[in-house]
């Protein structure tokens, strides 16, 4: 008997956080020569589901005018999830279908909509890397690891933002099929079977901006033109016209982290700009990032953004015109 899978797609749902997944699964029954997964969109009322997009979405059946029971409910997520008005009766159909389902999650904002009917209290979960500092403040019970791609927490899942949707489902393929067919299934969609790094590769969340009054952003402003140089406290500190001391207190008190780490962080944005660009080997960006050497660079990129400074290079300079 077929496994139902549901997604259920709230009003502005982001498309590809539904169609990403249920590709996946239509895939895998095609590799496994048979109907294993039977696909359905429920909405939550009826008629068309305007998504992000404005492409229309027409629901397979409607939250709560059925029984049917599901093997798999992942809810899509949708740019103003968190704010969106879900009727008591809705959430508590969301609610019950999980419980009863062989498992259940989100993909990228609707962790929002689960975290809205107590299941993820005490879990570990991820959501899209700009909004996990939002689910956090809004559900304090629950951790959100907002560097891995999907999360696995008992018969909970959870993917990362957006296109994490299909590593997500690729993993429950390979959880019900085995590896062979998802790394068929990965072959004919073009994706990666196992995407190398986290989504932090992706995010824009530890960018420096400047902060504090206007001496300490005067500060800030030089070590981002000038990230090549020897920014140590005391040469900051005589930048400001401060004794080093009071400079660090007031730096930490006023910009939330210590003048080393916010160097640290300011060098590595400008590392990436570079790379994204394709202006120079690691080795070179090292140097005009004020890192010592390709190696003390090469940690300090991976602390921050997940992968190698050269790995992450290879996402956006093509090989073909890449002689390094």
């Amino acid at each position: 008997m077929a496994k139902t899978i549901a997604i259920l797609a709230l009003p502005g749902v982001q498309l590809l956080d539904v169609s990403g997944p249920l590709d996946v699964f239509a895939q895998a029954n095609i590799e496994a020569g048979k109907t294993v997964y039977a696909l359905q969109v429920i909405g939550c009322q009826r008629g068309p589901i305007a998504s992000s997009s404005g492409v229309r979405v027409l629901p397979d059946r409607i939250a709560g005018e059925s029984d049917e029971r599901v093997d798999t409910l992942l809810v899509a997520g949708a740019p103003n999830a968190a704010e969106l008005p879900i009727s008591n009766a809705n959430l508590s159909w969301l609610r019950n279908t999980a419980t009863r389902a062989r498992r259940y999650g989100s993909v990228c904002t609707g962790a929002f909509v689960l975290a809205a009917t107590g299941l993820l209290k005490g879990k570990c979960v991820t959501t899209h890397w700009a909004a996990a500092d939002a689910l956090r403040q809004a559900y304090p019970g629950t951790t959100v690891d907002d560097e891995a791609l999907y999360v696995r927490d008992g018969k909970l899942r959870t993917a990362a933002g957006v296109t994490a949707g299909l590593d997500l489902a690729l993993s429950l393929v390979e959880e019900d099929l085995g590896r062979e067919i998802a790394m068929r299934v990965a072959g004919q969609l073009v994706m990666f079977f196992k995407r190398p790094g986290g989504q932090m590769q992706f995010s824009r969340k530890g960018e420096t901006h400047p902060a504090g009054r206007s001496v300490l952003q005067e500060v800030q402003r030089w070590v981002v033109a000038h990230p090549e140089l020897d920014h140590n406290v005391g040469s900051l500190a005589e930048h400001a016209g401060l004794s080093s001391r009071h400079f660090a207190r007031l730096f930490h008190a006023e910009v939330g982290t210590t003048p080393g780490a916010w160097v640290e962080a300011a060098r590595i944005s400008a590392a990436r700009t570079m790379l994204e660009s394709g202006h120079g080997a690691p080795k070179l960006v090292a140097g005009k990032c004020g890192f010592g050497n390709v190696d003390t660079f090469r940690r300090a990129f991976a602390k921050h953004v997940g992968v190698t400074p050269a790995e992450y290079r290879k996402r956006y300079v093509s090989s073909a015109f890449d002689s390094d």
